[in-house]
């Protein structure tokens, strides 16, 4: 998160859907360090994989913890498509971690040292808003920037109204226009 402060009032600067991932793991017995670090570690790998190649779809995310148990990280996503595109990826890291998962639950060599969990939300153009007053920009506007919070309306309900320009030659044909009868 960057430092500057904005001044006024901002709103992310998303345009249609927004895709967004919580992902976190829950620490069952501390003393496990051996089990539960190396879950944590895989995570920073992740991350760090996806900001190298910004193709791969990971817009922003914000590292966060619920408890002294639990650490999660909430990630912006260009697209579902991308989101669902890197996890099943084979050359992607998170591909090899879950097959080892996968392997020793198969086994029955999990212990439950380290609970995981992750939740997806793909929210439809229409179905969010955002607002931040006085601070930088954080979560779904540091992923996608700022705009005035005017240029998506003053309240709530307008933010949520809000649609994206259509691109240049799609926008919806008017309706055509009815023929008059000829007079007889």
């Amino acid at each position: 998160m960057s430092g500057k402060v904005s001044m006024g009032r901002t709103t992310a600067a998303v345009e249609g859907d927004a895709v967004v991932l919580l992902i976190g793991m829950r620490i069952n017995h501390f003393w496990a360090v051996h089990h539960w670090l190396p879950v944590m570690l895989s995570m920073f790998r992740m991350l760090g994989e996806l900001k190298k190649d910004r193709s791969k779809g990971l817009l922003g995310h914000v590292l966060l913890t619920g408890s002294p148990r639990t650490y999660y990280v909430v990630q912006y996503w260009e697209s579902k498509e991308k989101l669902y595109g890197y996890a099943a990826s084979p050359e992607m890291f998170h591909h090899r971690v879950w097959k080892y998962i996968n392997r020793k639950e198969k086994a029955g060599k999990v212990r439950g040292h380290v609970g995981l969990w992750h939740e997806s939300y793909i929210s439809p153009e229409g179905s969010y808003e955002s607002i931040y007053a006085y601070m930088p920009p954080y979560g779904l506007a540091e992923a996608t920037g700022v705009l005035p919070v005017e240029r998506r309306g003053r309240t709530a309900k307008d933010r949520l109204t809000h649609r994206s320009p259509e691109p240049d030659g799609l926008q919806e044909a008017a309706e055509p226009v009815q023929a008059e009868a000829p007079s007889s």
